[in-house]
């Protein structure tokens, strides 16, 4: 028989298409490698990803009911050279077809080379990695990890693992229930509204980055599984903008119909006391006088990062109300550009006089005239 796929989920051999789809997500996040580090917890998220492959497609399921994990992929079964199918050394040659016991009075299974699974024959596993995401994908995630969707252009968080999990194609992740029998679909309970929440960051944070924990406390059913409390991570990115949105998946109250609420944070700016964001571009003021406005200064700007920025103009040049000058690649990380920045602009304000002496006066009109 080879491997036990019912075993290695949990389940037992008359369990159907929802019974099988839960013990693949509570046992694949277990052991996912992202998130188990013990050495045997990649092997057993392949076993675990393969055993779901299998029982949760009706072919695949009715072939290995009859013939076990050998007879599934080509190397073990009724008839053949060395024990094998009709037509290879225990393999499917391409275009095979048998009318296979197990599968329903009269149904034929075809396995051609090069289909579904890959292979010269035979069923061959997906990738686990694959399986993992097009799972999530379909079913509303809760792996755990956050996924972004950007109001503006710089929409770059990645989900679980560092992998995007959402508009990716789904197969067929029916199942059978039963011995061939099929089950009809049962209706998904009506997904409630998420819960949204700001998230207030801080230019600084925004600037290089920073990791926010916020502990949820939330509405569960007893016997779900889930804890009331639960400690979320948001990785924020350098240069995330104002009205990036941070999603979590199935991590919100849980409803009588049972459906779970998403958690959906959406990023805001914390007001800075010197720097104001355009964009990728910082903004700032600097303070002249009219004297300096007129006659040259030279000053020392300390930027957000903390690095010193010499700012300065000779007895030259006249500064003007309102003027700008800036400063390229001082601004705000580009998130979608790894090690681009935008500008910061200084822009002088120059304070006049609140009153004059007749002194002063009368020195400025011969001056000036």
């Amino acid at each position: 028989m080879g491997a036990d796929y019912y075993a290695i989920l949990g389940v037992s051999k008359d369990a159907d298409d929802s019974q099988i789809k839960k013990a693949y997500r509570k046992l694949a996040l277990k052991y996912h490698p992202d998130k188990n580090t013990a050495e045997e917890a990649k092997k057993k998220f392949h076993d675990i990803s393969e055993a779901y492959e299998v029982l949760s497609d009706k072919d695949k399921r009715a072939i290995y009911d009859q013939y076990g994990e050998e007879g599934l992929k080509g190397g073990a079964g009724p008839g053949g050279p060395e024990g094998g199918f009709p037509g290879g050394a225990g393999g499917f040659p391409g275009g095979f077809s048998g009318g296979f016991p197990g599968g329903g009075s009269g149904r034929t299974f075809t396995f051609t080379s090069g289909g579904p699974g890959g292979g010269s024959g035979g069923f061959r596993p997906t990738d686990a990695e694959d399986i993992f995401k097009q799972f999530f994908a379909s079913f509303g995630g809760g792996a755990g990890g956050a996924t972004a969707e950007s109001m503006g252009d710089d929409n770059d968080m990645g989900g679980y693992g560092g992998a995007s999990m959402r508009g990716m194609p789904m197969g067929d992740m029916g199942g059978m229930g039963g011995r061939g029998r099929p089950r009809r679909p049962q209706a998904a309970p009506e997904q409630p509204p998420p819960l949204e929440r700001p998230l207030a960051v801080s230019l600084e944070d925004l600037q290089k980055g920073v990791t926010k924990r916020l502990k949820v406390t939330r509405k569960v059913s007893s016997g779900s599984g889930r804890t009331p409390d639960k400690i979320l991570s948001i990785d924020v990115k350098p240069g995330w903008k104002a009205g990036t949105k941070v999603k979590f998946p199935r991590e919100g109250d849980e409803f009588p119909n049972g459906g779970i609420q998403d958690i959906v944070f959406t990023l805001e700016e914390k007001p800075h006391p010197i720097f104001r964001r355009e964009g990728n571009d910082l903004m700032m003021n600097l303070e002249l006088t009219l004297l300096e406005a007129l006659t040259g200064f030279s000053k020392a700007v300390k930027t957000l990062d903390g690095k010193t920025l010499p700012v300065s103009a000779s007895s030259s040049r006249i500064i003007s109300p309102g003027q700008e000058e800036r400063f390229p690649g001082e601004g705000m990380p580009i998130s979608k550009k790894p090690g681009q920045k935008g500008d910061l602009i200084v822009k002088y304000v120059v304070k006049f006089p609140a009153s004059l002496t007749t002194a002063q006066r009368d020195g400025l009109k011969k001056l000036l005239s």
